[in-house]
């Protein structure tokens, strides 16, 4: 009786952890979950121009005065805390993330392992957005940019966010395609 409850108890395990690997598929590619992911991450990467919401950057297009204040202040905020990063700790995070990305390359295309490609897929084209937020702060600062200026620098910034937003969910989206042509429902 003790060995029929046992396997009884294994078979409920192992239906567990079946339906647990279903839902959370690491063929990443054929998971809704991870498109999902895709289209939140480039939503939001567009949404929040270094990090100040790009509702703000409108909001003092339209209103001026107070809304602008706020607008320039935040900015400011943001583009010192970009700055004193950059400065203190750039060539460290500069360094791990090449480290990161080599890393993922490796396990994506010499390993065939298709969740580094997905991750290597977003990881790639936002620190292409991370160098560009770097450098617009750059600029910012050096120009002390103000009003108009400053309206456009976002908005420039956000626009070259998008492309590079675009170019990369066009990629991932023909990549995938391949991969779940090329693999099957199945895995291969």
């Amino acid at each position: 009786m003790y060995e029929v409850r046992k396997s009884i108890d294994r078979q409920q395990d192992l239906d567990w952890y079946q339906t647990l690997f279903e839902l959370i598929d690491m063929r990443s590619f054929s998971n809704l979950w991870f498109w999902i992911v895709l289209a939140v991450v480039w939503s939001t990467a567009s949404h929040w121009v270094l990090g100040v919401p790009y509702d703000m950057v409108l909001r003092a297009r339209r209103q001026g005065e107070q809304a602008q204040v706020d607008l320039e202040d935040m900015v400011r905020i943001m583009v010192n805390r970009l700055m004193y990063i950059g400065q203190v700790s750039g060539l460290w995070l500069l360094g791990f993330g090449c480290f990161g990305l080599t890393m993922l390359v490796l396990l994506g295309f010499m390993y065939q392992m298709e969740f580094a490609q997905a991750v290597l897929l977003l990881a790639f084209p936002l620190s292409l957005v991370g160098m560009l937020s770097m450098s617009t702060a750059r600029l910012i600062q050096l120009e002390d940019a103000t009003g108009e200026r400053l309206h456009k620098r976002l908005m420039r910034h956000r626009l070259y966010t998008q492309i590079i937003g675009m170019v990369a969910i066009f990629v991932t989206a023909l990549w995938g395609m391949y991969q779940n042509m090329t693999l099957g429902p199945l895995g291969g």
